[in-house]
């Protein structure tokens, strides 16, 4: 290194005896790794799969909406070895409990000291043979308790929605019932496939979880029937009211008479 560089570089006096004058360089920082944040992929390979996780990414925060160590992402770059950028995992969408649910730009887990506990993949051509291959290798190693695969047009899985339960340190099937629908312990949720969707379903309604759209519409709904309900309430009580002076009205008349009739008689009696 030549001398001006050296010069440049900030200094430090040790603590052993050198020469007047004579300084050491100081060690050049450690460079900061970077993890990128995209992978130049797209979310999702059709709209039918764009639609599918769209859909479980919003319904998942919908469900645990009141509990703030539940975190939901998709689509997200999931590194799992510290310090090597290049080594991660794009989950179409995963869930995360213990950890703040707060914006990410990626997920370290070395930083966050919490695997997924779901994972969802939504396979496709360009991603099937990973589905079922390294990733469930990988994602049983790191202690996912529940993977789960869905085949929107049913192309490339059969039976097009598969799920995985960690049992000890490896995965077994989670049974499906007659009808293709899983039920997930993690979520607390039944998983049920219908046409092209992939639905959240709440077990002790029997409902399932509405999509954006859905959402919108019931609380347009609702807010219809309930102005529709104030306007009734309020013509019920304009009708009482006229009821009521009408009422008054007329008890009004009927004692005038009386008082009336009253002052004849008295006039009567008195001739």
């Amino acid at each position: 290194m030549s001398i001006a560089k050296i010069a440049d570089l900030p200094t430090v006096q040790p603590s052993y005896p050198l020469p007047a004058g004579v300084m050491v360089p100081r060690k050049a920082p450690k460079a900061e790794i970077y993890y990128p944040e995209s992978d130049g992929k797209p979310m999702g390979e059709t709209d039918w799969h764009m639609t599918v996780i769209m859909y479980l990414r919003e319904a998942l925060r919908y469900v645990f909406r009141a509990d703030e160590r539940v975190y939901i992402a998709a689509d997200m770059l999931f590194y799992y070895v510290e310090g090597r950028p290049r080594v991660f995992k794009v989950p179409d969408v995963f869930v995360v409990k213990g950890v703040a649910r707060h914006s990410r730009r990626i997920y370290k887990l070395w930083e966050e000291q919490a695997a997924p506990c779901v994972i969802f993949e939504i396979s496709s051509r360009d991603t099937r043979e990973e589905d079922v291959g390294s990733k469930q290798v990988l994602y049983e190693q790191l202690g996912v308790k529940e993977y789960f695969l869905f085949d929107p047009l049913g192309e490339y899985l059969d039976p097009r929605l598969q799920g995985l339960r960690l049992s000890g340190r490896f995965y077994t099937p989670i049974p499906s019932t007659a009808d293709g629908a899983l039920i997930s312990d993690e979520l607390g949720l039944i998983l049920r496939p219908e046409e092209e969707m992939l639905r959240l379903v709440d077990p002790s309604t029997g409902r399932a979880i509405p999509t954006t759209a859905e959402a919108m519409a019931q609380a347009q709904a609702e807010a219809l029937r309930a102005q529709t309900e104030a306007r009734r309430a309020q013509t019920e009580a304009q009708r009482a009211q006229i009821e009521a002076q009408r009422a008054d009205r007329a008890e009004a008349e009927l004692a005038r008479v009386q008082a009336e009739l009253a002052l004849l008689r008295a006039q009567a009696q008195g001739e």
